[in-house]
């Protein structure tokens, strides 16, 4: 018997019949439409293509200006968060001219019109001719006291910094040969001012008592009759002592200094208040993406405050000369402010708002200040503190500054000083994106 279905008319129609539906070729449209519906078989067919001779080229350029594309948004985004905050502004504006000016204009380390009291219990030609040469600018005479008891009071209240006590027959012991005493009592409060005055009284006496020696025995102070040394001294690189070029300078490589620590760490921490560091983790940028724009866009603010404090204050002003390149100081300030803006990466890591930040940054900055150099040597400080000022980058950034600008210095010999600043900031930038990415995963 014959099956019924077997006689259907679906069974033998053409479509069922033909030898194309019982080949293998048949099934590969349907597999073809599967396989396009699938992203990862898509995505590896994709990056099988893309390793294709003539295609890798183009993937590498399309992720090089990828690259860009995003760190030139991050650092105009920066830009634009910077220029909202014009108190910032206005605190930087002040920082690179005025408080410049007044470091080189109201800072002096020279003894100037110290105020001076004499007790003179002698009154005669010798005592009168040794008060005078107390002259200006060093010294200003305001009087005379009568007793040791005015004296003491007068220091005591500030309004002497120096009292001169010439004893009795001080003119007839210089005549008769004999040695004779004076006594000066120096306010030395201000240890640096007291040395000087003490100094320089020290020098004055020397060199009248000298002469009246030399008198006495019949021998010219400028003949030949006896052998003197004449000293002959040659100033370098500041012949005048000028005191505000190297107030100023050293003041203005301060402002960059906390600047370069301040900016990038307040971008940071104020990312961290408005929670828009969680938006920047969720997007495809890198830590390096998120971090280095910050550091790209205040050094490039920093610079430009730098060129306006060397055009508009110290030359205008005090008249700093600039012996060496502009352009070589102005890269060694850029490895500079890269240097310490890791720092305040660092910090902006540590700190939870801003607050933190500025008190982190004076506990950072204030040592750097004190290590540096600028105020007291090296030279002179305790072992462990000379080795970590070695060691400090703003020491360093002063010796190159100061090379380059007062004594014309090139790389050839500052080399060292900007190899040490630029290692400084690649393991301290290291360390600060290390931080950065196992605090927020």
């Amino acid at each position: 018997m014959s099956n019924p279905e077997s006689n259907t008319p679906e069974s033998n129609t053409p479509e069922s019949n033909s030898p194309e539906s019982n080949s293998p070729e048949s099934t590969q449209p349907e597999s073809n439409a599967t396989d396009l519906d699938d992203p990862v078989q898509a995505d590896t067919q994709s990056t099988h293509a893309d390793t294709q001779p003539g295609r890798s080229g183009g993937t590498a350029w399309r992720r090089v200006v990828v690259w860009w594309n995003r760190m030139r948004v991050m650092t105009a985004k920066e830009f634009l968060q910077l220029y909202r905050d014009r108190i910032l502004i206005v605190f930087m504006i002040y920082a690179f001219t005025l408080e410049v000016y007044l470091a080189g204009a109201g800072v002096s380390m020279q003894l100037q019109d110290a105020g001076m009291r004499v007790h003179d219990s002698d009154h005669s030609f010798a005592s009168r001719e040794l008060i005078h040469r107390f002259r200006p600018p060093q010294f200003r005479i305001d009087g005379e006291v009568f007793n040791e008891a005015e004296s003491v009071e007068l220091l005591d209240r500030g309004e002497a910094m120096m009292v001169l006590d010439i004893p009795p027959q001080f003119q007839e012991t210089l005549l008769s040969g004999n040695t004779t005493s004076l006594q000066m009592q120096i306010d030395t409060s201000n240890p640096v001012l007291g040395f000087l005055a003490s100094s320089y009284g020290q020098q004055i006496v020397g060199q009248y008592g000298l002469e009246v020696a030399m008198e006495r025995e019949g021998i010219n102070i400028n003949g030949l009759a006896a052998p003197i040394i004449h000293e002959e001294h040659r100033v370098w690189y500041n012949a005048n002592q000028n005191d505000a070029w190297f107030m100023s300078l050293v003041e203005m490589l301060n402002v960059i200094t906390m600047f370069a620590i301040l900016l990038p760490a307040s971008a940071m921490a104020r990312e961290k208040e408005r929670g828009t560091v969680e938006q920047l983790l969720v997007s495809p940028l890198s830590t390096f993406q998120m971090m280095f724009p910050k550091v790209l866009a205040m050094t490039s603010v920093i610079l430009v405050g730098t060129l306006l404090t060397i055009h508009l204050i110290l030359q205008p002003f005090f008249g700093v000369p600039f012996r060496g390149s502009l352009t070589l100081f102005m890269a060694v300030t850029a490895i500079y402010v890269f240097t310490t803006a890791g720092i305040g990466m660092l910090l902006a890591t540590i700190a939870r708002n801003l607050a933190q930040v500025g008190m982190l940054t004076a506990l950072i900055f204030i040592p750097m200040v004190f290590l540096s150099g600028a105020w007291t040597p090296p030279e002179n400080m305790p072992p462990f503190l000379r080795a970590i000022s070695s060691v400090a980058p703003l020491h360093h950034y002063i010796d190159a500054s100061l090379g380059i600008m007062l004594k014309g210095s090139g790389i050839s010999i500052l080399w060292d000083s900007i190899l040490a600043i630029a290692l400084f900031g690649v393991v301290i930038y290291g360390l600060s994106m290390g931080y950065f990415r196992r605090q927020f995963g």
